[in-house]
C-alpha cells in the first residue's frame, strides 16, 4: 500500500509531535494531528479542543495509524481506552511513544483480540519495566519496544548539553524548547 493512501494521526502536536507530523507528511502520508490547543502545520490537518476544532475524535476516526505522543497528565490518563479504540477504523494500528498511562491496557488488549485494531507498537507502559507476566509480551498483535523510541547519540547530546550550559553561564538563558510548564504538567 502506498504511503499516500495511509492516513496517520498524531496525538500531541508539541515539539516532538510537530516534528513527527512534518516527517511523516514529507514521506507522502496523509497526516492529521490533535492537540488540546490550536496549532497550524503546513500540509497537516490540525484538530484541537478549541470551539470548532473538531476534537480528538476527528483524528481517531480518520486514522489508519495513530501515533500517541501525549504527555502524562490527569487529562491524558486512560484517554486511549475502549471508546477511543472503537472510533478508530477497523484494522487501524496504534503506536505509543508518549506515556504509558495514556493507554487503557485492558481496552487495548480487547480491541486487538476482537481484531478491531490490527496491531500495537508500544514503547512505554503504565509499569516500567513491563512485568514479565504482562499479556503484551506474548500477544501476536503487539510489538514491545525497549523504551528507546528516540535513541540518543552521545556525540550530539554532549554538544547540545554543552551549548545549553554555556548559554546559561553567559547570561542565564535557558533552552526554550526544553522548559517544563509545571501548570500544564509537561
Amino acid at each position: 500500500m502506498r504511503a499516500s493512501s495511509r492516513r496517520v494521526g498524531i496525538l500531541g502536536l508539541g515539539a516532538l509531535g510537530r516534528l513527527a507530523a512534518e516527517t511523516v507528511r514529507d514521506q507522502n502520508f496523509d497526516v492529521a494531528g490533535w492537540s488540546s490547543s490550536r496549532k497550524a502545520i503546513d500540509g497537516v490537518e490540525c484538530f484541537d479542543d478549541e470551539p470548532g476544532g473538531g476534537g480528538i475524535d476527528a483524528v481517531l476516526e480518520r486514522s489508519d495509524i495513530v501515533v500517541n505522543l501525549l504527555p502524562d497528565t490527569p487529562e491524558t490518563v486512560g484517554l486511549l481506552g475502549a471508546d477511543a479504540f472503537a472510533r478508530m477504523p477497523v484494522g487501524a494500528s496504534l503506536i505509543n511513544f508518549g506515556r504509558g498511562p495514556t493507554i487503557d491496557d485492558d481496552a487495548l488488549l480487547a480491541a486487538l483480540d476482537r481484531e478491531h485494531l490490527d496491531h500495537a507498537v508500544l514503547d512505554v507502559f503504565v509499569t516500567e519495566p513491563l512485568p514479565d507476566d504482562h499479556p503484551y509480551w506474548g500477544h501476536p498483535r503487539v510489538t514491545v519496544l525497549p523504551h528507546i523510541s528516540g535513541p540518543t547519540s552521545t556525540d550530539t547530546a554532549a554538544i547540545i548539553a554543552a551549548e545549553n550550559v554555556r548559554a546559561f553561564l553567559a547570561d542565564g538563558t535557558l533552552p526554550t524548547n526544553a522548559i517544563v510548564d509545571r501548570t500544564r504538567g509537561y
